[in-house]
């Protein structure tokens, strides 16, 4: 019994499976409750902040740097060289979002109030962004567990801050602030202390001991490889960072352009029908991920009639999954959106019912975008990065242009027609994009 419990305390497969569902259902679960207790205009400001704005902030501080970092197991670079280089990227993502939101605010699109609770919600997203870097490097060490258990841990006691300075306080900005509190708390007992149990690649210290005894001599004695080493991580993963920031604005374009045209009320209701298209994504990737150390196997000996098989195959498990889902949000969507109504309270009678087929289009776009990420990691598979950056590019500049422009004209239900013509120009550029490129090697020509 003793030797299951700690199996179970160090199964990576569950932990990261329960800190990456955590995670995702923590926006839902918040975004309904602030609704429910403080009203349409600061649940729609807390839900804008959290999973838009936030999380575009929480891409910058993130930089797309971990695939490098976690992959990088010669020790090419150490975890100072990453640590430094998150506390670069964190730091410009809060000047960045103090620019951004002061713009706002002198144009007179966004209140005091606004700002002020928009900015907590950013640093606490630019905050996991910078705790990131220490769950990196516990996977590249080997301790995924510890990674999903620091994910786990840490977003539920978030959500339990936030909750109870809701229910004791009546205020969102308050609550925000002891949200970040618990934030740096989480940093220090989930990230911060389970690092120091372990040893850096080729160290004999303790991280602890060995950070504290070289830092000194790291900042005064090593300047010139300290920036050699910072440009050469950011020109590694600039490309990268680059088409992970343009893709979440083009996936998020029709949530700017609600809370932009429609204010902060429409956006909670707007956000909370969003939601569950995020999960399509999750349970995509349930399939693809696993899939993909042998499709790149595959690939790079150039086995070409294996390789499509394998990529067909999780195009029609995608596919499939996808009509699953949306069929059900066609068949059960009116009894959920009338219990979700029910749950909010009178205050929303009519505003989430009314909005059936809005919410069955964004499954649909939901779907497309699990489609599109297929496409996505195909294409990295065949090291074909140009090619994904131009159709987010692409994608990025027709959102800009049409976003504002169909939520004006039609609100929710143009917003959802806006958001799955995106995601399926994005599936069949990637699509297209990967059919013409050839595989190299012997079989199958």
């Amino acid at each position: 019994m003793i030797g299951e419990k700690q199996s179970l305390m160090k199964n990576d497969v569950l932990w990261n499976a329960l800190g990456s569902m955590t995670y995702a259902l923590a926006s839902m679960v918040l975004a309904f409750f602030v609704l429910r207790i403080l009203g349409e205009k600061e649940g729609g400001i807390f839900g804008f902040g959290y999973s838009t704005l936030g999380q575009q902030f929480f891409i910058l501080a993130y930089f797309g740097i971990r695939p490098f970092h976690i992959t990088d197991m010669r020790g090419e670079f150490s975890f100072r060289d990453y640590h430094y280089f998150r506390i670069l990227s964190s730091f410009f993502a809060v000047l960045l979002s103090i620019f951004f939101l002061l713009y706002q605010y002198t144009n007179g699109s966004y209140t005091v109030e606004k700002v002020s609770i928009l900015f907590f919600l950013c640093l606490y997203k630019i905050l996991d962004g910078y705790i990131d870097v220490y769950e990196s490097e516990l996977q590249r060490r080997g301790k995924l567990y510890k990674t999903g258990q620091s994910l786990f841990f840490r977003t539920i006691l978030s959500v339990f801050v936030l909750l109870c300075g809701l229910l004791l306080s009546k205020t969102l900005l308050l609550s925000v602030i002891l949200m970040n509190l618990s934030q740096v708390l989480s940093l220090y007992l989930f990230a911060i202390l389970p690092l120091e149990e372990t040893r850096e690649l080729g160290a004999v210290h303790l991280i602890h001991n060995e950070y504290r005894s070289q830092s000194v001599r790291y900042l005064v004695g090593e300047k010139t490889a300290f920036t050699q080493k910072m440009k050469a991580l950011f020109s590694g993963s600039v490309f990268l960072f680059l088409s992970v920031f343009l893709d979440f604005y083009v996936f998020s374009s029709s949530k700017y352009a609600v809370d932009a045209v429609l204010g902060s009320s429409s956006s909670g209701i707007y956000n909370l029908l969003f939601m569950p298209s995020n999960f399509i994504y999750l349970l995509a990737n349930f399939i693809i991920r696993p899939a993909l150390p042998t499709l790149a196997a595959l690939w790079q000996s150039g086995d070409k009639l294996r390789f499509k098989k394998e990529e067909s195959s999780l195009m029609k498990k995608v596919l499939l999954l996808s009509l699953l889902l949306f069929g059900l949000a066609f068949l059960l969507s009116p009894l959920a959106l009338w219990i979700l109504e029910k749950l909010l309270g009178p205050a929303f009678s009519g505003k989430i019912t009314g909005e059936r087929w809005t919410f069955c289009l964004l499954i649909l776009g939901g779907c497309f975008y699990a489609l599109a990420n297929l496409e996505y990691y195909i294409l990295v598979t065949k090291r074909q990065q140009k090619r994904i950056f131009t159709g987010y590019a692409l994608g990025a500049v027709l959102s800009f242009f049409t976003a504002d422009l169909m939520v004006q004209e039609a609100g929710f239900f143009f917003a959802s027609i806006q958001f799955v013509l995106m995601m399926l120009f994005l599936f069949l550029f990637f699509l297209f994009s990967g059919s013409h490129v050839k595989i190299a090697g012997r079989k199958g020509k």
